[in-house]
């Protein structure tokens, strides 16, 4: 039996593994992990004009480079925010940053096209939160789950426009169990797997954030602190080059298009993107505990764009770590950022973003008023499912081979995000 205490150095000898032939990496070890200085990473990425002023870390040009500051965990990968798991640090006048971080943020960002055994994706899974007696948050104009079945069926069809298969893990207002939702997406292994919900946490806190999972040995951001089950692999895990990947896509277009504040890319442990063996994200698309966000959330416009962006950071992250999709019908087919796609009636009031809210005129409409007839949707997962064969775990994904092959012709998630 492994004991968890044995699991921790297991996680290190794979990060060690994924960096050694790396003959161009100084490895620093700082309070007990392993970390890489940010002028070697400068280098070995090709990001000209390494600077560091009153503690502020700036590399490479416009739409190729990096921004961090000493003592923060936050790093900007062309301007798009990602929480680090650990600071970035210092050493003898050296800024380092853990080998972690590199192996599990920047690599992936940097050159998707390097991730290995990546499935070639021909469908997507959406999953809207809550649903039944579950209404998840609440604001004065509707809550998280209609909200969040709303977005499902705007993207569904932008999607299905691309060529791609979507499958809904609830196309009702019904309540779904977590691993019924798990065991679902696992019956689709060249799928993506995209979780919508909406926020809450007092008027105070706004914006965007995208989720993640968290890679072994790395404290939840969603946690009070580090748990002794940080240690343990999970399913998703298999995924984890390919799981950064699809939230820098789906971050990056979000926050390209949508009006709200930047929350960065963090990694957690929700159960959906935990047990799932497919690339997997959680999307909070803002705060319904929060006035502003709320009355923008309430509008079928910001539903709109937000399917939008779903579907465009689809695109984009097949682009960058599949390749450009096949042409159907003798033409590329593109979602443009103005698709005028027939969407299904909004399942609560509409909110003017410039009119104080009314909560006598705003009474959540029936739930059977926001769905398609239903011929025209696949049956919900009422009952537990067969879970499809996990997919096999791909080889360390995160290999910088040598200087000679380095970033500079590669293709990087962040780069064709904004349209």
């Amino acid at each position: 039996m492994v004991r968890p205490g044995h699991l921790l150095p297991f996680c290190a000898l794979l990060l060690f593994c994924a960096l050694a032939r790396a003959g161009d990496w100084t490895i620093i070890n700082y309070g007990g992990r392993d970390h890489v200085t940010m002028r070697n990473v400068a280098d070995f990425y090709d990001l000209a004009g390494f600077q560091e002023v009153s503690n502020t870390l700036t590399m490479g040009s416009p739409g190729r480079s990096l921004r961090g500051a000493v003592g923060s965990n936050e790093l900007y990968i062309n301007g798009l925010k990602f929480i680090l798991s650990y600071p970035i640090s210092e050493v003898d006048g050296e800024p380092i940053v853990s080998r972690m971080d590199l192996t599990k943020v920047i690599e992936p960002v940097l050159r998707p096209s390097r991730i290995r055994d990546a499935a070639v994706i021909d469908s997507v899974v959406l999953d809207p939160g809550h649903g039944g007696y579950d209404n998840g948050a609440m604001s004065i104009w509707g809550c998280e789950k209609d909200y969040a079945l709303d977005v499902a069926w705007r993207a569904r069809p932008l999607l299905e426009a691309q060529g791609l298969t979507v499958y809904m893990t609830r196309t009702t207002d019904e309540f779904i169990p977590l691993e019924d939702r798990v065991r679902f997406a696992n019956m689709h292994p060249t799928a993506l797997f995209i979780a919508i919900h909406f926020n809450s946490g007092g008027e105070e806190a706004n914006g965007i954030e995208t989720y993640t999972l968290a890679p072994c040995g790395v404290p939840s951001m969603a946690a009070a602190g580090p748990m002794l089950s940080d240690l343990r692999p999970n399913p998703g895990n298999v995924c984890d080059a390919e799981n950064m990947a699809l939230a820098c896509a789906t971050h990056a277009s979000l926050i390209s298009h949508a009006q709200l504040f930047d929350r960065g890319i963090k990694r957690a442990r929700f159960v959906v993107i935990r047990d799932i063996t497919i690339p997997g994200v959680l999307v909070e698309g803002g705060f319904l505990s929060n006035t502003g966000d709320a009355r923008l959330i309430a509008t079928g416009q910001y539903r709109q764009e937000e399917a939008q962006c779903l579907a465009i950071a689809v695109r984009n992250y097949r682009n960058a770590v599949n390749g450009p999709p096949p042409t159907i019908g003798g033409s590329d087919v593109v979602v443009r950022d103005d698709a005028n796609i027939p969407a299904p009636p909004p399942p609560i009031g509409e909110a003017p973003p410039d009119q104080k809210p009314d909560v006598a005129a705003t009474a959540p409409a029936t739930p059977e008023a926001s769905i398609p007839p239903a011929a025209q949707v696949p049956p919900a997962v009422a009952h537990p499912v067969v879970a499809a064969a996990p997919k096999p775990a791909p080889s360390p994904e995160a290999q910088p081979v040598n200087q000679a092959q380095t970033a500079a012709g590669a293709r990087s998630i962040v780069t064709p995000i904004v349209d």
